[in-house]
């Protein structure tokens, strides 16, 4: 049998670390995926869709993604039920997530400034330095200038 689910949508709010019982990391995020067609009136649609990331994919999403942000999502279906307050029975059906990937731009406050990532090719070349001479009783050698 074949369970597997690609989506590519926009996160509806910002993502929330949470731990099981026994320690393992997860995050539930709801993805805004958008229909490719209009309805009657000519508006475009989305399906919200409930999913679950596990350990380091749902440390790395908390982190790096907030609401809006893109997601590419592949995973599968999984459904299970639960007793809510009142004893009745609520079936959920949601993706649980097994690789994700970040389709957004880092926000702009995570962006590393050009000047500091790279240096740019002028500011490596300087003027070329004659290297120094020591001068010892026995002999003379040349030392290596110390680069700036």
């Amino acid at each position: 049998m074949i369970n597997q689910v690609i989506l590519v949508g926009r996160l509806t709010r910002d993502p929330e670390l949470r731990h099981t019982s026994d320690g393992r990391a997860y995050t539930p995020i709801t993805l805004a995926v958008t229909r490719q067609y209009r309805n009657a009136n000519g508006e475009i649609e989305a399906d919200f869709v409930q999913c679950i990331l596990w350990r380091k994919t749902a440390e790395n999403t908390v982190l790096y993604c907030q609401k809006g942000s893109v997601l590419g999502v592949t995973g599968r279906i999984q459904t299970r039920h639960y007793e809510n307050q009142e004893g009745k029975r609520v079936y959920v059906t949601e993706v649980v997530a097994e690789h994700v990937q970040f389709l957004s731009k880092k926000p702009r406050e995570q962006q590393v400034p050009q000047s500091s990532s790279v240096p740019d090719r002028k500011s490596l070349e300087q003027e070329p330095v004659e290297p120094k001479v020591v001068r010892s009783s026995e002999e003379e050698f040349p030392v290596e200038p110390v680069p700036r």
